[in-house]
């Protein structure tokens, strides 16, 4: 046998671009033997069989180090932990939590308060077991914390569910109001075959007198916000953050200046509590964003009061989707759910699109979206793919989108 053919001929087992590599010098190989033009240049180009043969292992060895490189960017599954409390030092302060898993040299951590921290297990000092299992603080020590946290300026309020830091004399209007949302979001998806589950931790609302303290609240704690946002839910922290945009004016009768950015951030906060969404990972965006402009709508934060259809229609989402109407299709439903790319290059025309899709399901078809859920969470590990995102969405609604954008096409175009 040739010297580069027994080169060639060892097995190997390697990833996509060294395969490629190999291929070629097979072809290479052929080619220097073959009794032809192209064989004939090579075999002057080598001189010998012995000079091909020393080419042929350089590049092999390109090959293996492409091996190597492939075999790094591999993703490492995740190190998972027993439902265990600790107690760790990072950055010179106290944690109290348990650990939700490790890749490579990070830590995903869930505190008891129900905040999420990602840090490098180097940074951990004094780390040691508290309990063979985990429970959240109660809501007392989660009271006496948000009050060491906030001052004197600030009361914090609490019902059934929550807690609300606010200023001072605002009891009856904030905490009544979020405990209402939460009562009616957990009737909407009751009804209709949804499981929802009790909240693991007290959940907390800020709110602030000034839009200014509201963007200070958010640097402080890493988030970053664009112009115009009038509250927001952070999924890291579990906490809601908002201002008050009556200026200190509003009062329980009267709550219709906060009105939509309560009861949009409140169904996040309910949904990512009870088991509807999961936190980490996170589901696709037009989930989540879907749910939450669903529920600006008067029939479903308020299904006693507003009980006809027409009460459940988002109106100002409605007129956005109509004016991208003629834009979507098939292939830019399956972009939606495979990515979360519409909601940076086109957040208004995202948002409608994410409502339409919502509210389209949720009426039509709420056996299937429950499913549709509950495969999107059981992504309990990492990140799914795009791949796997869509697989999900046809799982549930079948594999031909052609005719799932037909039908929703004319179900949104019957609506005024």
């Amino acid at each position: 046998m040739p010297p580069e053919a027994a080169l060639l001929a060892r097995p190997r087992s390697l990833p996509p671009r060294a395969r490629l590599v190999r291929t070629g010098l097979r072809g290479l190989a052929r080619s220097y033997r073959a009794n032809s033009a192209w064989g004939s240049i090579m075999r002057s180009l080598f001189l010998s069989s012995a000079n091909f043969a020393a080419f042929l292992r350089w590049t092999l060895t390109v090959a293996g180090c492409l091996a190597a490189v492939d075999a790094a960017a591999q993703p490492k599954p995740p190190v998972e932990f027993p439902p265990w409390t600790f107690r760790t030092k990072i950055d010179g302060a106290w944690l109290e939590g348990m650990p939700l898993s490790t890749s490579g040299n990070e830590v995903e951590f869930l505190c008891r308060d129900g905040s999420l921290r990602t840090f490098r297990s180097s940074d951990a000092t004094e780390t040691s077991k508290v309990s063979e299992s985990f429970t959240s603080y109660g809501a007392g020590e989660m009271r006496s914390m948000l009050q060491r946290e906030f001052g004197g300026k600030f009361d914090v309020s609490g019902t059934g569910h929550y807690l609300v830091v606010h200023p001072a004399g605002q009891r009856d209007y904030w905490a009544e109001r979020f405990e209402q949302l939460y009562r009616s979001f957990v009737h909407y998806f009751s009804v209709r075959g949804v499981k929802v589950g009790r909240p693991e931790f007290p959940l907390v609302a800020i709110v602030v007198p000034t839009e200014r303290e509201m963007y200070a609240y958010a640097a402080k704690e890493g988030t970053r916000l664009g112009r115009g946002v009038l509250g927001y839910y952070s999924t890291r922290s579990n906490r809601v953050i908002l201002f008050d945009q009556s200026g200190g004016k509003a009062s329980k009768k009267d709550w219709s200046e906060n009105s939509d950015t309560i009861i949009h951030e409140a169904a996040h906060q309910t949904a990512f509590n009870t088991g509807v969404h999961r936190r980490w990972p996170a589901p696709p965006a037009w989930v989540v964003e879907g749910l939450g402009t669903m529920f600006e709508a008067p029939g479903v934060w308020n299904s006693e009061t507003h009980r006809n259809r027409e009460d459940r229609v988002n109106r100002g989402r409605l007129d956005g989707y109509k004016r991208i109407a003629t834009q979507v299709n098939a292939a830019v439903i399956a972009d939606m759910v495979a990515t979360d790319r519409q909601y940076q290059t086109n957040p208004g025309g995202a948002y409608a699109l994410g409502w339409a899709l919502t509210y389209y399901l949720v009426e039509t078809q709420p056996g299937k979206y429950r499913d549709y859920l509950n495969r999107a969470n059981a992504h309990a590990k990492r990140e799914p793919t795009p791949e796997q995102r869509l697989a999900d969405f046809r799982a549930a609604f079948g594999e031909d989108l052609a005719m799932f954008h037909a039908r929703f096409q004319r179900f949104m175009a019957d609506e005024k």
